[in-house]
């Protein structure tokens, strides 16, 4: 069988010449309603399937159809025949502003088989030039798909790989609408792992000390490190930026790792962590707003270990997730926020949504960008859990909530339990970092000033 893996979320685009069998795939691989055809379209417009005049007003309301689909979050296959870069073009740009993957399924038969099986249709009877010009199209095309954007391409060469195909839909990463809770969301840590320790104790929370490091994971020193589990099953979700800054952060992260993996934990990256694994890979990044604490925290683990260790900071970074659907779409949880027509959607335009909120393209008075309050439009049903922007007190807003409350720098460390909407905190030990040389402790100027380091 050749199985083919498609998010349950994409736009699949069926590339094949005339007779090729697209439609016929289209149809039993996929429901009615997923399936728009070029061919239904001119009859909508015209009453006739083959009329050929009116192709540019048929492909209208493909389009139209396709984007309200797409608006809708609704995964969708056009079956036509795409031969040409500039048809797949308009799609994969559509694909990408609803944040929805845009997939290639590329029938490509002999010319001589579709031309037979345009031969025996009475309403196909156009000569073998047509089919030749698609099949040339098509091949000249084969080798630059990727290259075009489609997020995963699949090209079956004969009519054995067509018919014996398998389409399997995968939930996207960010799916966990089938996780109900009840969950404690707990705001940005940056390394006050002590602060961490007690608000988990104050939460329910119990520790495991395993009598070896490789029942969590990895047997390596930096996984040695106690997990914790409540005993009603709660989960605690952590809102990223768990790195950076605060006297404890290796600590952090292998806290919030060993839950990750213990089954009661969730967590999805903060800039921080994105910053820092890019580091980790070599990248040229400023060493700025507490990177400088964590690297001299990696650069004490001892050499035999380091170069092992930071591998598995790596895997460990690297499979975070930008954010989650929970609770049958109740509850959206990301680091600086979600927008609605975002949520539970994948593309770069997501992540960095989730990473870094939206900014307006300029700079305040200390250097820092300025963002949009998305909060201040957000209409959406699902709630929202983010941090990233500091602020005395949990910040409620039209169905969000902002949880950053600034442990790092002298605030509180802040979880929200749900779904019972209650707001658990636990006051800093001591102000460990100051965010600016100006600050004076002034809440309304600090979180503007630091709205965009996070």
């Amino acid at each position: 069988m050749t199985k083919i893996n498609i998010p349950e979320l994409s736009l699949i685009i069926l590339v094949g010449a005339s007779g090729s069998g697209k439609s016929t795939f289209a149809h039993q691989h996929f429901q009615p309603f997923e399936v728009i055809s070029s061919d239904f379209c001119r009859g909508l417009v015209s009453n006739d399937e083959n009329n050929q005049a009116i192709s540019q007003d048929a492909f209208d309301v493909l389009y139209y159809i396709v984007q309200k689909r797409l608006k809708a979050g609704k995964l969708t296959v056009i079956d036509a025949t795409n031969v040409q870069p500039e048809d797949r073009k308009k799609y994969i740009q559509l694909a990408r502003e609803y944040h929805i993957f845009p997939i290639a399924i590329v029938l490509n038969l002999p010319e001589e088989i579709c031309h037979q099986r345009n031969s025996q249709r009475p309403d196909r009877q156009f000569g073998i030039h047509v089919v030749r010009r698609h099949t040339q199209a098509l091949r000249r095309s084969l080798r630059g798909l990727e290259k075009e954007g489609f997020r995963y391409v699949y090209v079956l060469n004969s009519l054995t790989e067509i018919n014996q195909v398998e389409i399997h839909r995968q939930p996207l990463w960010n799916n966990f609408k089938h996780e109900h809770g009840p969950f404690d969301i707990i705001g940005d840590i940056h390394g006050c792992c002590d602060e961490l320790e007690t608000l988990l104790s104050q939460l329910g929370y119990e520790p495991t000390y395993p009598s070896h490091p490789g029942n969590i994971g990895v047997n390596l020193g930096i996984w040695d490190f106690p997990t914790y589990s409540h005993p009603q099953g709660r989960k605690a979700v952590f809102l990223g930026d768990l790195v950076d800054r605060g006297p404890r952060i290796l600590d952090t992260v292998k806290l919030v790792r060993n839950m990750v993996v213990a089954g009661s934990g969730i967590c999805v990256p903060g800039n921080h962590e994105n910053k820092l694994l890019r580091k980790l890979r070599g990248k040229n990044v400023r060493v700025s707003h507490g990177l400088a604490q964590t690297l001299e925290e990696i650069d004490g683990i001892p050499e035999p270990e380091r170069k092992t260790a930071i591998k598995a900071l790596i895997e460990f970074l690297d499979s975070l997730v930008s954010h989650y659907v929970l609770d049958n779409g109740n509850l959206v949880v990301a680091h600086a926020g979600m927008k609605q027509e975002m949520q539970g959607r994948g593309s770069g335009a997501v992540r960095e949504f989730a990473l870094y909120g939206e900014t307006t393209g300029e700079i305040d008075e200390f250097g820092f960008p300025l963002r949009f309050n998305w909060a201040s439009e957000y209409r959406g049903e699902a709630l929202v859990v983010y941090g990233h922007t500091p602020v005395p007190e949990a910040e409620w807003l039209n169905n969000t909530i902002d949880i950053d409350t600034g442990c790092v720098f002298g605030g509180k460390l802040t979880a929200l339990r749900y779904p019972e909407r209650e707001l658990v905190a636990i006051a800093a030990k001591r102000v460990y970092c100051e965010p600016l040389k100006t600050f004076t402790g002034n809440w309304p100027s600090f979180q503007n000033r630091t709205a965009g380091t996070g």
